[in-house]
C-alpha cells in the first residue's frame, strides 16, 4: 500500500528481483495464468450495447493465445531482432499479437490513423517483417491503407488480417492461423531477459519524421508492476480500457498492470472511447459488469460526466485514474462531487513505458500533483544549460524546472541514436521536456510542456495556468490555451473553449471572468474562440498543434483582410512547426503587399497564386 514517499522507500529496501517478480512479459502472463487461471482476463464488447454479445477470455485462454501468436510469428520466419507491425484497435487479437510479437521477436504497434507513407516508414525503421491489420470493417477503415503501405514496405514477408477477408491483397486469417499453432508451449527457444528489446513505440505526434522509442521487457514489466501497485489492483477489480494499444496507456498503464494483478479488462468495441454510442451507454456498462476502476483522459471524463446515468447503479466504482494531459482541478473536483469517487492522476511518457509518477489511491488528491515517483526510480526538477542537455543545477523543493527521471522503466533510447540528444543522456537520465517541480514531501507537479510555452515579448507564459483557471468557469467544459502570432509581442495568449451542453457563454463574459483571476497581466488571453469539440489525438489528448495551426490561420487571415487583401489562408503543420499557405491572386504587387503586412510576424509563409490551385 502506497500512501507516502516513505512507503515507496520501504519497498526499495527489498532487493529488486524479489520485489518485481516477472523478468519479462512472458513471465508476467505465465505467472498470472498460474495464479488466476480460470478467472476472466478480457471481456470484448463487439457493439456499444452492454447487453449485447460479449466475448470472454480467461487468463489461461490469454496465455495460450499469446503463445500461439508467438509460435505463428516464428513459423512465418520472424527473427529475434525483427518486428511484427500491428494496425489494430484494442480488441483481443491485438493483445495476442502484441504480447506474442514481444516473445517471438519485437512488436511495433502503429497508430492506424497515420498516413500510409508515414506507416511505411515506421515499418522500415522497425525492421518489420510481418503485418497484422484489421480487415475491411464498416466502422473502422484501416485496411484501405494496407495496399499503399505494402507498396512502400518491401520488407514485409507475411500479412495477416483480423475479421473480414480483404479482396485483392494476399493475406492470411489471423485467428485461423492461430488455431493451427500450439498454445501450451513455445515451439522455439528464446532467452528473454530484462534488457531484451521488446518493442518499438512511435512517438512525436502525427506528423514529421518517425521516432521510435525502444522498450525492453524490464521497462514494460516495471511500468506495469508500478501502476498495479499504486492503483492497488486485485482479482476483484474490473476496468474499462478504451485506449488503443499503440499508446502506452492502453498497453501498460491500464493494460498489463491489470493482467499482472489478475483484474478483468473490458474492451469497448473496435472504436474504444472514440465510440460515441458506447459513451452514451457508459454507465450501463459500469452497472452490468460491476466495474470498479474507471480510466479516462480529461476529455473523456467530461464526456462521461454528461452521459446518461440516472437510475444506474454505480456503487461498484471505487476510483477513476487519469493521465496523458494535465488534469483540470475543477474537472476532478466536479467528478468527485457528482460521482462520489476519488480521481487520481498519472504522469507518463512513451520513452518510459508509460509511467513516471502516479497518485496513489489511498493518498489524498493534491491539486495539480501527479503523485510520487515509482519505486526504484528518481525524479527531480533541474535547470537545463543552454545546450538543452546538461544540468546546471537541481531545483530546490517547489522550484519550477524541467523534470528528469531515471529508473528501470526508462528505455534505452530511440532506434535512431541521433534522436537521443536532448532526451536520453548517457548517464541514464531522461529529460522529459515537461515543466514542473517536486515539493518537500516528494510529490511531483506538472505545470506544462516546455514546448507549449507562450512567449509574449520574451515573457514565458505557462498555458496550463490559464487553462486551469478557465476550466473553473461554470459554462465551460474543456479549455486549451495556445499562442497566436502577434506583430509586436511575438505571441499573445488565445483561449479555445468548448461550452458545456446547453451553455452559451459570451467571449466578453469569459474574458471578464479570467481578468478577475489571472493576476499575471501578460497571461490574460486577449480573446476566446468557442469550438464544438477540441481536436484530440487517438487517445483523447487535446492536440495542441492543431489549435496552434488554427490560431495562426485565423490571425493571419484577419491581418490580410484588414489590409484589403482577398486571400484564403491555410494553416500548415509539419513536425510541430506551424506555417501558413496563402492563396491569393494579383501577382507580384499582392505578394509585396502581403510581405509588408506580415513583415513583423514570425510565421513562415508560402504564397500560392489562385490560378494554380487544383
Amino acid at each position: 500500500m502506497i500512501r507516502s514517499l516513505a512507503d515507496i522507500e520501504a519497498f526499495e529496501a527489498r532487493p529488486y528481483d524479489e520485489a518485481v517478480e516477472p523478468k519479462h512479459m512472458l513471465d508476467l502472463f505465465r505467472l498470472s495464468a498460474e495464479r488466476h487461471g480460470n478467472r476472466t482476463a478480457l471481456i470484448y464488447l463487439p457493439t456499444p450495447n452492454p447487453d449485447g454479445p460479449a466475448e470472454h477470455y480467461s487468463y489461461r485462454d490469454l496465455l495460450d493465445s499469446i503463445r500461439r501468436a508467438a509460435n505463428l510469428f516464428r513459423a512465418a520466419g520472424l527473427a529475434e531482432t525483427e518486428s511484427v507491425a500491428m494496425l489494430l484497435p484494442n480488441i483481443p487479437e491485438a493483445h495476442f499479437a502484441l504480447w506474442g510479437a514481444e516473445i517471438a521477436g519485437r512488436a511495433c504497434p502503429i497508430n492506424y490513423l497515420l498516413a500510409p507513407d508515414h506507416i511505411a516508414e515506421l515499418l522500415d525503421r522497425a525492421e518489420a517483417r510481418i503485418l497484422v491489420a484489421l480487415g475491411p470493417d464498416p466502422e473502422l477503415d484501416i485496411w484501405s491503407k494496407v495496399p499503399a503501405i505494402l507498396a512502400k514496405a518491401p520488407g514485409i514477408r507475411a500479412v495477416f488480417h483480423v475479421g473480414a477477408p480483404p479482396p485483392g491483397t494476399v493475406s492470411r486469417d489471423f485467428n485461423a492461423a492461430l488455431a493451427g499453432q500450439p498454445g501450451d508451449r513455445l515451439a522455439f527457444e528464446r532467452k528473454l531477459r530484462r534488457e531484451t528489446i521488446a518493442a518499438y513505440f512511435h512517438t512525436g505526434g502525427t506528423t514529421g519524421a518517425p521516432k521510435l522509442a525502444q522498450h525492453t521487457h524490464g521497462n514494460q514489466v516495471h511500468s506495469s508492476w508500478s501502476a498495479g501497485l499504486f492503483y492497488e489492483l486485485g482479482p476483484d477489480d474490473v476496468g474499462i480500457n478504451g485506449f488503443p494499444l499503440f499508446h502506452v496507456a492502453g498497453a501498460f498503464v491500464y493494460g498489463a498492470s491489470a493482467f499482472l494483478r489478475g483484474s478483468c479488462m473490458i474492451l469497448p468495441t473496435r472504436l474504444g472511447f472514440r465510440n460515441t454510442a458506447f459513451i452514451k451507454n457508459y454507465w450501463r456498462a459500469v452497472a452490468k459488469f460491476r466495474v470498479t476502476t474507471l480510466v479516462a483522459v480529461p476529455t473523456i471524463i467530461a464526456s462521461i460526466l454528461n452521459a446518461p446515468r440516472d437510475g444506474v447503479d454505480k456503487s461498484s466504482v471505487r476510483t477513476l485514474f487519469t493521465g496523458g494531459t494535465p488534469l483540470p482541478t475543477e474537472l476532478a473536483a466536479e467528478f468527485e462531487r457528482v460521482m462520489g469517487v476519488p480521481v487520481r492522476s498519472t504522469f507518463g511518457m512513451t520513452e518510459s513505458a508509460g509511467t513516471v509518477a502516479i497518485e496513489p489511491v489511498k493518498a489524498p488528491r493534491v491539486p495539480n500533483s501527479v503523485g510520487w515517483r515509482l519505486p526504484y526510480s528518481q525524479v527531480k526538477a533541474v535547470k537545463l544549460a543552454a545546450d538543452g542537455e546538461s544540468f546546471e543545477r537541481d531545483c530546490k523543493p517547489g522550484e519550477t524546472g524541467i523534470l528528469v527521471l531515471k529508473g528501470p522503466h526508462v528505455g534505452p533510447g530511440y532506434t535512431d541514436p541521433k534522436r537521443n540528444k536532448g532526451m536520453f543522456r548517457a548517464d541514464g537520465w531522461l529529460i522529459s521536456g515537461d515543466l514542473g517541480h517536486v515539493d518537500a514531501a516528494g510529490r511531483i507537479f506538472i505545470t506544462g510542456r516546455a514546448k507549449d510555452l507562450i512567449i509574449r515579448g520574451g515573457h514565458n507564459i505557462d498555458p496550463a495556468m490559464i487553462e486551469e483557471l478557465a476550466a473553473e468557469h461554470p459554462a465551460l467544459q474543456m479549455t486549451a490555451a495556445v499562442g497566436e502570432p502577434d506583430a509586436y509581442a511575438g505571441e499573445l495568449p488565445l483561449l479555445f473553449a468548448v461550452p458545456k451542453p446547453g451553455a452559451k457563454p459570451s467571449e466578453r463574459e469569459v474574458l471578464d471572468y479570467l481578468a478577475q483571476r489571472i493576476h499575471e497581466r501578460p497571461a490574460l488571453p486577449k480573446r476566446v474562440v468557442f469550438l464544438e469539440a477540441m481536436p484530440v489525438t487517438a487517445v483523447g489528448k487535446i492536440y495542441k498543434p492543431a489549435l496552434r495551426r488554427l490560431a495562426t490561420e485565423r490571425r493571419i487571415a484577419e491581418v490580410l483582410a484588414a489590409g484589403g487583401i482577398d486571400a484564403r489562408v491555410e494553416g500548415v503543420e509539419e513536425g510541430g512547426t506551424i506555417s501558413v499557405r496563402i492563396h491569393a491572386s494579383g501577382g507580384a504587387k499582392v505578394e509585396a503587399d502581403i510581405a509588408k503586412l506580415l513583415r513583423d510576424f514570425a510565421v513562415e509563409r508560402e504564397i500560392v497564386p489562385l490560378a494554380s490551385r487544383h
